[in-house]
């Protein structure tokens, strides 16, 4: 769920353990989301992987800035709150709702 706020895409996001993009950016290029987000780690923990192969960890208290040319996954389960460009958002949600569809 989000609204769109000044040409932001701004979402509450809670993702349950073991939650995991990397499967479902298989295809975009790089293999990874290619737009940046901004936001505020509420509770839980998410891992991020970038492009060059660098990790970190946002965690619940964390403010944070993802580039874009990076998937994610938790482990534990995370809440956040997100700030994204509608237009770079956009093509990735939907890339990732056709991963999600069931085969026809």
């Amino acid at each position: 769920r989000g609204e769109e706020w000044g040409g932001q895409l701004v979402r509450h996001l809670t993702l349950p353990p073991g939650a995991d993009f990397r499967p479902l950016f298989r295809g975009l290029p790089g293999d990874a989301c290619q737009c940046p987000h901004w936001g505020y780690v509420l509770a839980g923990s998410i891992r991020l992987r970038y492009a060059d192969g660098t990790e970190e960890v946002s965690r619940a208290g964390d403010a944070y800035y993802w580039p874009g040319g990076h998937t994610g996954w938790t482990e534990d389960g995370v809440t956040f709150l997100e700030f994204s460009p509608a237009e770079d958002l956009r093509p990735v949600l939907d890339h990732v709702a056709a991963q999600l569809a069931p085969s026809a």
